[in-house]
């Protein structure tokens, strides 16, 4: 082990140097004559001079931005088409990718994009890309920067430009900071098969702008026009493509960007994200820039083999046992209990209690069976045959029918103690989905348990891969981090004295103190939201294996 984590730093190391090698030449090259773009604007200025601008009134103004070059903070493609190769093309599409990126950091802007737009979209269907509204759009808010999208919000009328291939940034653009136009190239796409080739990028206006009156004329005479009574204001990098600078000579000013300025922007908090991310769907948890990318293929093989060992040892072994081993191979388990124990009404027949956690992954009520050295009964709804196969608890599957599930329960809770997730699907981000009822009805004591997770790598859920792997991606971390913290005991809907509650009243009761304990927004979304959102159906997932 540690013969293989000194080669992993050395050549880690060694990529680090090239790749600053890399980068020197690049840089020298696009400032040769060969690579020079030209461009001429009416009036340009520094960034710095922006600063008057926060200050003054700009609500009849058209901000006209470069994405990339002027929204985030970082400049770099790679992450994102990283994503894209990962997400929707598969893990040999990603190592292609990481594999051609000193070749890439040798060509111009032009064809590195060209380049990673081909080994990204060819051969990927377009109706199943989902990956522009499913996956990127996390990553593009953790990268905009805050002093940037004040002056965004201060204009009345936004228009994007951008290098990336539109479907991969538009439902960012237009959905979480209101964009109202976007110019970037279309992907060409043959038979629903996007080829991996890009439209033209020679003066490609999308027709709505001259549409919503964005921009009143573009052509080669467009410096002779008068624009004073057209306040757009440009912001933009100092490699701008042609197309792009043909468009920010419309504008009355335009200020320009460098990278020294970006490195003092904030990051946008989430607070101010104009809609709140509640749904993200992807298996990559971290950013993957070229490095952090090796590292983690590289950690693949180890992680998937770290996967199944943890899976065996929880499986074959008692709780007394495996929880040491699990411990020493990483895992973290931290467990928080109530300062008051024992059953609220001593009179009433003994009968099981109901645990009712909120949703983070498939391994919920396991975690919750070890924190409590308990063998409870956990009830899905959608769960798979393999994972029902693997799991060391037992599952029973509900049938989405009342009545029945009813009793089902009823026969459950006389026998045990059962755990259920009343959202019905997982939730990454710090919110609450809407509770399903059901079980306030039944029980007569409920012990709400706020769980929370940590991974570094991986994410060990899905709403659009196979579900039967999310428990072995959770596990392929390093290090995931469990918290479980069970709350006071609530009272069922029949051992209540106030016959006004009804069963949603309860149910929202669970969902408000699992919200205080968590810090999270309660919601009333449900699954049917988050996979209409994320996989484009109604989130009824078949048994596959």
């Amino acid at each position: 082990m540690a013969k293989a984590y000194f080669i992993k730093t050395l050549f880690l190391f060694l990529y680090r140097i090239l790749f600053r090698k890399l980068k020197s030449l690049r840089r020298s090259l696009s400032n040769s004559p060969l690579f020079s773009q030209s461009s001429s604007f009416k009036t340009y200025q520094k960034y710095p001079s922006l600063s008057h601008r926060l200050s003054s009134d700009l609500t009849n103004s058209t901000m006209m931005f470069n994405m990339e070059g002027a929204l985030l903070r970082s400049s770099s493609l790679f992450p994102y088409f990283m994503l894209v190769a990962f997400e929707a093309g598969g893990l040999f599409r990603s190592i292609v990718l990481l594999l051609s990126y000193p070749f890439i950091c040798l060509l111009s802007q032009e064809m590195g994009l060209k380049w990673m737009v081909m080994i990204c979209f060819f051969g990927i269907k377009k109706e199943s890309f989902r990956v522009g509204t499913a996956v990127l759009p996390k990553f593009y808010l953790e990268d905009v920067g805050f002093e940037m999208f004040e002056l965004l919000q201060k204009g009345s009328k936004r228009v994007a430009l951008t290098n990336f291939p539109v479907v991969m940034v538009e439902s960012f653009l237009r959905d979480y900071l209101q964009f109202d136009c976007v110019v970037g190239r279309e992907l060409k796409v043959f038979h629903g098969y996007f080829s991996g080739l890009m439209e033209d990028d020679n003066k490609y206006i999308p027709s709505n702008i001259l549409e919503e009156n964005l921009i009143t004329t573009v052509g080669p005479d467009i410096h002779d026009h008068d624009h004073d009574h057209h306040d757009m204001i440009g912001v933009t990098n100092f490699n701008a493509t042609f197309s792009h600078n043909e468009l920010l000579s419309c504008c009355k000013d335009v200020f320009f960007v460098s990278e020294t300025d970006k490195k003092n922007w904030q990051t946008l908090p989430r607070e101010r994200y104009p809609k709140p991310l509640i749904f993200h769907d992807g298996r990559l948890a971290l950013r993957p820039s070229p490095l952090a990318s090796l590292e983690a293929l590289m950690w693949g093989p180890i992680g998937f083999t770290l996967g199944l060992v943890r899976i065996i040892v929880a499986l074959s072994l008692p709780y007394d046992i495996s929880s040491p081993i699990l411990a020493f191979s990483g895992l973290c388990l931290t467990t928080k209990k109530p300062s008051t124990e024992g059953p609220l009404n001593p009179n009433c027949k003994p009968k099981g209690v109901v645990y009712v956690c909120n949703h983070r992954t498939l391994v919920d009520p396991l975690y919750i069976a070890f924190s409590l050295k308990n063998n409870l009964t956990a009830l899905t709804y959608s769960l798979s045959r393999l994972s029902e196969i693997l799991a060391p608890i037992r599952t029973v599957r509900l049938t989405r029918n009342r009545d029945q599930d009813s009793k089902k329960m009823e026969e459950l809770l006389s026998k045990g103690d059962l755990v259920v997730c009343p959202e019905g699907t997982t939730c990454r981000e710090p919110y609450l989905l809407r509770f399903s009822p059901l079980f306030s009805e039944i029980a007569d004591e409920i012990v709400p348990v706020a769980v929370t997770t940590h991974v570094s790598m991986f994410h060990g859920t899905t709403a659009g891969g196979l579900k039967c792997l999310d428990p072995i991606f959770f596990l392929m971390n390093p290090t995931p981090i469990y918290t479980v913290q069970l709350l006071e005991k609530i009272s069922g809907l029949s051992t209540r004295h106030d016959c006004s509650k009804s069963r949603y009243d309860v149910a929202n009761e669970v969902q408000s103190e699992l919200g205080k304990a968590l810090g999270y927004e309660c919601t009333a979304l449900t699954r049917r939201d988050k996979y209409l959102i994320l996989a484009g159906n109604e989130g009824v997932v078949t048994c596959t294996k």
